[in-house]
């Protein structure tokens, strides 16, 4: 960085000069930041030949033509000009006019007013040798760029003021090729069509010609670099140092004192989180961490007591938010719809097992990326997502948020067994530990702990004795957990993501009495999968033959990829189905059909099943005189056949 700022410091040394330089960089990356504290002061303390430099910046954001460009000089300079002016801005230890009062020294100098009498000193508006001008964002401009850059060349060339030029080149580049688009279309094909080229057939695709035919008639991307190679004599890649100007922007909240103890001890996340979100927006970063001042506060006032690594995964999550959000990554729809943490780990997990739908994926690649290497069980703040999309604060929300945190991660009050599922074993004090170990034992013993949990602790327990840590022999402890994990199987649910749940496990390894618990997991999660799909079939199928349109919606969403048939009475599957009507029969086969060719390893179990359905259609229709129905049922059996096929 301080090569950069001597380089243009020789610039503006160099006795004669007849080009200008460029900064480019990225929006928000701190350009503007970079002039006023890097370079505007290091110009102005410099005294060359007995002359001292004055530098006048204007950005020309929004403006709509070149005249706004000169009065914006004017009001600049008015400052030399003026000696009222520039006493008060002396005394007031002003360096700039305030965009506000520009606007009132504008309307002045119009009426006539502003020189208080004094007569105009014409050396300054003809001296150029002292001043140095700084022209920024020059993509924002209503202007066409190489009428201001044109403008700018009258300075440069003829005055050989030095002049320095802000700007972004890569959307810079963009504005030169999307402007008037739809008047740029029109004409390119009108152009083709009188040119006999939109019939012809060739393999380059309409768009293609059309995009070639713009580019060669209003091609402002050449004009651009040809101006910009006759004005512009060196152009400067702005990098910026991050944790320098991050340390600038900490520094506003100086007068808050457990704020910013808080963010200084944490600017390794800021950083990291920042380079995360693949941007260079340091404007962003500055909004959400004033987001994050109004969330740090709020959580200190009313829950005091919330642990610091909630705070930490707060201040990860309204940078990345914000980042997501505002830098136009994504539409704010992927966030709205999740209510709750729980919604968010399960769209997570589900994500892992099958990819359903764009916001699966991406809420993934959210939650690798922003999360990757850091630990936490709650991830997603709704308040705080409300609050950067909508900058509304919801107390309602904030506070049944806060509630959960409270009763789901904060130590003092979480269960045993959750201490030591969701943070460092050690970080439990002596005095606590045998405690809490009673404690989870007496949990594993009346089936309060998750099945997937409970094997999950006993790694824990495991550890714990090889390293004398607890007084148990490894009979005891096995014996708890078998019989515990029985209980526990009577009231919990199929764990569909055993190797993600798994993974988890951070102490100890696999050895024969850990293989012992997983093998008997395992064999109670088939149970669990059988009992839940039970549940299921039972729900689906009695939708036949009187619910066929909920039937039709849960077979297709919840059914294709799943050998449910072996899940439900296959006698009773037979009487709804002669019951239904005979359309529905023939959706039914067709639906049979399609989900056996898409999914035919997945339904393999339920062969058997498909079989002895066959069977009991066979048997049936044997020797009925023909109906339309035994028509139906016997075509119903034929696909049946056709499937039981598919797996000889």
């Amino acid at each position: 960085m301080e090569d950069l700022v001597e380089s243009i410091l020789d610039y503006v040394r160099n006795d004669y000069t007849d080009y200008a330089v460029m900064i480019n960089g990225e929006w928000g990356s701190g350009k503007t930041y970079f002039w006023n504290h890097k370079i505007k002061n290091k110009i102005e303390s410099m005294q060359l030949n007995g002359k001292k430099y004055t530098t006048i910046y204007m950005s020309l954001y929004g403006i709509s033509n070149l005249e706004e460009i000169s009065k914006k000089i004017f009001i600049e300079t008015t400052q030399l000009m003026d000696k009222n002016l520039k006493k008060y801005m002396q005394s007031n230890n002003q360096t700039t006019i305030p965009e506000y009062a520009k606007t009132g020294l504008d309307m002045a100098n119009f009426f006539g007013v502003t020189q208080n009498g004094d007569r105009v000193d014409y050396a300054n508006f003809f001296s150029t040798d002292d001043k140095i001008l700084c022209f920024d964002d020059l993509e924002r401009a209503n202007v066409d760029v190489i009428d201001i850059l044109g403008y700018i060349n009258n300075f440069v060339e003829h005055d050989h003021i030095k002049t320095i030029i802000i700007c972004n080149e890569k959307e810079l580049a963009t504005k030169l090729k999307s402007s008037n688009l739809e008047m740029k279309t029109f004409i390119a094909t009108y152009l083709l069509d009188k040119e006999g080229d939109l019939s012809k057939t060739t393999d380059k695709p309409m768009v293609e010609k059309i995009q070639d035919t713009i580019e060669t008639v209003f091609d402002k991307a050449n004009d651009y670099e040809r101006i910009k190679e006759k004005l512009i004599g060196e152009t400067f890649e702005y990098a910026p140092e991050f944790n320098y100007i991050i340390n600038g922007l900490l520094m506003r909240y100086e007068t808050n004192e457990g704020l910013i103890r808080f963010l200084r001890e944490n600017t390794g996340l800021i950083v990291s989180t920042f380079n995360k979100s693949g941007t260079r927006n340091l404007r962003i970063l500055k909004h959400a961490l004033n987001d994050f001042r109004k969330i740090f506060e709020m959580v200190n006032k009313n829950y005091p007591k919330t642990n610091s690594r909630v705070l930490q995964t707060m201040l990860i999550f309204t940078i990345a938010i914000s980042f997501e959000i505002k830098a136009g990554k994504v539409t704010k729809d992927k966030f709205i719809n999740i209510k709750d943490n729980e919604e968010y780990k399960s769209i997570l997990v589900s994500s892992r097992i099958l990819l359903m739908d764009n916001r699966q994926f991406y809420i993934k690649e959210f939650d690798n990326n922003y999360y990757y290497n850091f630990k936490a069980e709650y991830r997603f703040f709704k308040f705080i997502e409300i609050y950067v999309r909508t900058r509304i604060f919801d107390m309602k929300v904030f506070k049944n948020n806060m509630e959960v945190i409270i009763n789901t991660v904060d130590t003092d009050k979480l269960p045993g067994y959750k201490r030591l599922l969701t943070e460092e074993y050690w970080k439990i004090n002596d005095d606590q530990f045998q405690a809490i170990i009673d404690e989870v034992l007496e949990d594993v013993k009346t089936g309060k702990v998750r099945l997937i949990d409970t094997v999950k602790l006993f790694t824990y327990f495991n550890y714990f004795i090889k390293k004398d840590l607890i007084k148990y022999d490894m009979r005891t402890i096995k014996s708890i957990f078998l019989n515990g994990m029985n209980v526990a199987s009577l009231t919990s649910i199929y764990c569909e993501n055993v190797e993600e749940e798994l993974a988890q496990i951070s102490v100890g390894e696999a050895n024969e009495d850990v293989e012992e618990i997983l093998k008997h997991f395992y064999k109670l999660n088939v149970q669990l999968k059988d009992r839940m799909y039970i549940e299921k079939a039972e729900e689906i199928f009695k939708c036949i033959p009187m619910h066929m349109e909920t039937f039709y919606e849960r077979f297709d969403n919840e059914c294709m990829n799943v050998p449910i048939f072996k899940y439900y009475d296959t006698f009773q599957t037979f009487q709804r189905i002669s019951c239904a009507s005979n359309e529905d029969i023939v959706n039914i086969k067709e639906k049979l059909i399609n989900r056996v060719r898409l999914h035919k390893n997945e339904i393999e179990p339920e062969i058997n099943s498909i079989s002895h359905l066959k069977q009991l259609v066979d048997d049936y229709t044997k020797n009925k005189e023909a109906t339309i129905k035994v028509v139906m049922l016997r075509e119903f059996s034929n696909d049946l056949e056709y499937i039981l096929e598919q797996y000889n």
